[in-house]
């Protein structure tokens, strides 16, 4: 099964939790595309029982800085979609790091440093293009 733009929700931006921390120079260059673009062209995925972003915290924190209500996202089932597995990135300090671990970290008050996670996804996130002025409504 492969992700189409039919399977992209606009979900709200206030109910998704980061896991991980993000480095602020990749998220000033990725501000800059999305004001030109004017819009998102990838969506975040997260996981739909929790909210928890896996992939998509450089997106979310634009979507914080622009004051949008909603952002496009794919929800997915983490813990038994066999389709996305967790690994560390090298020089993370960590030798590995399990779903459950993702899951709490981002339903707790703190984060992991930028590039910890490293989700592999059989599944390539679709080409998109919602619009800012489509994400700043709450409805």
């Amino acid at each position: 099964m492969s992700w189409e733009e039919s399977d992209v929700e606009l979900v709200p931006l206030a109910w998704l939790k980061p896991h991980e921390e993000i480095k602020i120079r990749n998220r000033n260059k990725l501000l800059d595309m999305t004001k030109r673009w004017g819009g998102y062209t990838k969506p975040l995925l997260v996981d739909r029982a929790t909210g928890s972003i896996l992939d998509g915290h450089h997106r979310w924190s634009i979507a914080i800085e622009l004051e949008l209500a909603r952002v496009p996202a794919i929800l997915i089932d983490y813990l038994e979609d066999e389709s996305i597995s967790v690994g560390v990135w090298p020089g993370s300090g960590r030798e590995s790091l399990s779903k459950q671990e993702v899951i709490e970290m981002s339903l707790s008050d703190s984060t992991f440093p930028a590039k910890t996670s490293k989700h592999t996804i059989s599944n390539h996130l679709p080409p998109i293009h919602v619009l800012l002025e489509e994400l700043e409504k709450s409805e």
